[in-house]
């Protein structure tokens, strides 16, 4: 008999779903377009950049074909600035996710994606979260984009020597993280007043994943707690409407 699966995602299978983020890279080799299920790649031509999915670009990069750019969120100065904000400037609630990207008006103006549902095409896509182009050399600095942590983690483990200053940015990321589950464990203190509502904005995908168990247990320890506090509750005004009928019927009785 099979065991039943975990709610949502685990771990392995976020870090699978990252491989899919697009990263820019830097050809060292000729290489044709290759027809995949999601389209074709750019053929690739020395020195031009291309945008890759993270699986292909780190197989090009383990056989010495091609080199992996960093996105500019993964520099030590944007880590930097978003760790201040988590610590200074807002200790309470997470850095905000990536602005979506804009596109020209045709007026000298911009504007982002499918703004407007009239102006939208047939074609056209709303882009939102964990769907934006975050992770390439066009992405934001110092904003921290929906795979962020499995993505440096994977960057830093196979493509350490395109990262610059990967030791500093591996302890960066290292306080980050620290930071942020911090945040995490102490954002169910709402659930314990009453609120029972989390404050997610800007969470990544691998820390949802690590820490749904979390989560789930205090809610389901909240839970039972006010079922606890309700039945108690019940059993008083039952005692009590119990106690005031019997004082009812010994004064008809002339007691």
């Amino acid at each position: 008999m099979a065991l039943p699966l975990p709610p949502g995602l685990v771990p392995t299978e976020v870090a699978f779903l990252c491989e899919m983020e697009m990263v820019t890279v830097v050809p060292r080799q000729r290489l044709e377009s290759i027809p995949l299920l999601s389209g074709k790649t750019p053929a690739l031509r020395p020195p031009h950049r291309a945008k890759l999915p993270l699986w292909l670009a780190l197989l090009l990069k383990k056989q010495r074909r091609a080199n992996i750019v960093a996105p500019p969120w993964l520099h030590s100065d944007s880590l930097k600035d978003i760790i201040n904000y988590e610590t200074n400037i807002d200790p309470v609630a997470f850095s905000p996710p990536p602005p979506p990207p804009m596109k020209s008006d045709g007026r000298g103006g911009a504007r982002p994606y499918a703004q407007a549902s009239s102006e939208m095409k047939p074609g056209d896509m709303i882009l939102s979260p964990p769907f934006l182009p975050s992770c390439t050399q066009d992405a934001p600095s110092g904003y921290l984009p929906y795979h962020w942590l499995e993505l440096s983690e994977t960057l830093l483990a196979h493509a350490a020597d395109d990262i610059p200053n990967a030791a500093e940015v591996r302890t960066l990321l290292r306080d980050l993280q620290e930071v942020r589950a911090a945040k995490m464990r102490g954002s169910t203190v709402q659930l314990e007043g009453g609120g029972g509502v989390l404050k997610l904005r800007g969470v990544g995908a691998m820390e949802l994943a690590e820490s749904r168990g979390f989560v789930l247990g205090v809610v389901e320890g909240v839970r039972k707690l006010g079922a606890s506090a309700e039945a108690s509750r019940r059993e008083e005004e039952e005692e009590r409407a119990n106690g005031g009928g019997d004082e009812d019927s010994d004064e008809e009785m002339g007691f």
